[in-house]
């Protein structure tokens, strides 16, 4: 890695992207020093300079006013924003420089451990053909061909309200993501926060008939919605958007699993991990809906692992309803 050359006195630097949920994420000498390092990193060839993007992406959380929190960022009380009555300091807050040089060191020392070459930019031969692809699954996967992959092995969003939009937001504004995009992300992904709109999915795709059918006759998904719906009414849900996002969820994952086993070789397993939930009470056992919708659409159940630690929940059920340890699952099935 070659050496970055110094910014020069009153040389423009390139300003960090904030969104209006992102807005004095960061100390100023913090803000001021992540600029400089951008700019920066704009003289380095490409390795260098997604390497040197990766460290940052990895530190934006522990140099900012900001911790991850389940469907939020929660807030430091030194931002100067006010979240809720009760007062929040994350602790120490780390400066810039020591944060990415421990970042980077700890980069250096994960490859000295390796095996991989010392020099990490090396040209090598690839092991394997690695494509990534950005976009919604609902978007991607129909483009997939048919009967062309050996497995799957996935985690998807849970159906739990959590807005990675929101958690995630550091990280979207780093690389660009305006207004318009973050709305736009928020609604096109896997429905599992209160603010996703429904989705037409015949619309998006006519080939999805048998998944929201298999979705239809669930019929524990179905006792599910319908006592949502009934709380909704009664007005005893913290919020009217849970039934909506609930029948988002299953249906969205119908459509995803059909299309894992249109794009399965036959006898392939799809591996996934997820979580129960719970909403005013009532346990969805997410497991065993996802399951039963999958032996319907072309897949065997091998078995679902439960997981030691189950899973915790909200201080607000736990203080209505009690407390019921959740199953945190893997599921093992294969394509018929």
């Amino acid at each position: 890695m070659g050496r970055s050359k110094a910014l020069d006195a009153g040389e423009s630097v390139r300003a960090i992207s904030e969104l209006r949920i992102t807005k004095d994420a960061y100390p100023a000498a913090t803000k001021e020093a992540m600029e400089k390092y951008l700019t920066v990193r704009e003289d380095e060839n490409e390795p260098v300079s997604a390497l040197l993007l990766f460290a940052l992406l990895c530190i934006l959380e522990s140099v900012s006013h900001t911790r991850k929190d389940g469907q939020y960022l929660r807030w430091d009380h030194r931002s100067g924003r006010r979240q809720g009555k009760k007062i929040f300091d994350k602790g120490k807050i780390s400066t810039f420089d020591q944060a990415i040089a421990d970042k980077l060191r700890e980069i250096v020392t994960d490859l000295k451990a390796s095996e991989l070459p010392d020099d990490l930019f090396a040209k090598t031969p690839s092991k394997a053909n690695v494509v990534l692809y950005r976009g919604s699954c609902l978007e991607l996967m129909p483009t997939l061909r048919s009967g062309a992959y050996d497995c799957i092995i996935t985690s998807p969003p849970y159906c739990n309200r959590y807005d990675y939009t929101r958690t995630y937001a550091l990280e979207l504004a780093l690389l660009g993501v305006d207004e318009a995009g973050l709305l736009k992300l928020r609604q096109e992904m896997l429905s599992c926060t209160v603010e996703n709109r429904a989705k037409d999915l015949l619309t998006m795709n006519p080939a999805w008939k048998a998944a929201i059918a298999a979705a239809d006759n669930q019929a524990l998904l179905q006792s599910v919605l319908s006592y949502l719906e009934t709380q909704r009414q009664l007005d005893l849900l913290n919020n009217t958007g849970i039934p909506r996002m609930v029948r988002g969820y299953f249906y969205e994952m119908a459509c995803v699993i059909a299309e894992s086993a249109r794009v399965l070789k036959s006898n392939a397993p799809l591996i996934m991990v997820n979580d129960n939930v719970r909403y005013q009470g009532a346990s969805v056992s997410v497991d065993i809906i996802l399951s039963d919708i999958a032996q319907k659409l072309g897949f065997v159940v091998d078995s679902i692992l439960v997981l030691p630690n189950g899973k915790g929940n909200s201080s607000q059920q736990m203080g209505a309803h009690g407390r019921e340890k959740l199953r945190k699952c893997v599921y093992v099935w294969r394509k018929r």
